[in-house]
């Protein structure tokens, strides 16, 4: 795919969704970061029923250590993963309140180092709370960037790296989420509706549907 390829397909999804952002609901980087650590295996909506919950309570790392473990889980049990996810964040607030003053960092080593945080994790932070020019990659980009011709890469990391070459400047901030949107709710993985695509006749997936 060329250049001039990719720079229309970010234009035309810039037009369709100016201002694109996650569907998970937060106000504070620690809400996104307690946010993207319960979404594993869990629909953002099931999420966001949770931390709706959680966050009148306990929104801050010390409010979650003193909330206690069994009280994390009492808030959070809907999600599945529960148990995994609510020793994980316990772990996560005690160190940003030993090491970080409470507060979430904002490199990708201090962001990695934190119990349940990967380099997907890190990258959604570094995005959506800082406004960093990085791209998560996730099932959806991935299958986005492969089936589309964007990026194509065998593993994530190839993806990420590829598609950070490769979207135009004007663009990287806002990629991840067109790019996640456009694979939850367009590019779908068994029937892509590509009757309905912004970016139908630009793409370069040679067993199109025409459905929309």
């Amino acid at each position: 795919m060329n250049a001039q390829k990719r720079y229309e397909i970010f234009a035309r999804l810039r037009e369709h969704n100016p201002e694109p952002t996650t569907e998970l609901d937060w106000a504070t980087p620690f809400e996104l970061l307690t946010a993207v650590l319960l979404s594993a295996q869990a629909t953002d909506v099931g999420v966001n029923k949770a931390t709706a919950r959680l966050f009148p309570v306990a929104n801050t790392p010390r409010a979650i250590l003193d909330l206690g473990l069994d009280g994390l889980k009492e808030h959070i049990r809907t999600i599945g993963l529960y148990n995994t996810k609510a020793e994980n964040l316990m772990k996560t607030c005690r160190i940003l309140v030993e090491q970080h003053g409470g507060e979430v960092p904002r490199t990708r080593a201090a962001l990695e180092a934190l119990p349940g945080v990967g380099r997907k994790t890190a990258n959604v932070i570094l995005n959506t709370a800082f406004g960093e020019p990085t791209i998560a990659v996730d099932t959806h980009i991935f299958r986005v960037a492969n089936r589309t011709g964007l990026a194509k890469g065998k593993d994530v990391v190839e993806v990420e790296r590829k598609l950070l070459r490769h979207v135009p400047n004007e663009f990287l901030k806002d990629a991840h989420h067109w790019l996640i949107l456009h694979g939850r709710y367009t590019c779908v993985a068994r029937r892509p509706r590509c009757g309905s695509c912004v970016i139908e006749d630009l793409c370069e997936y040679p067993d199109k549907v025409d459905i929309g």
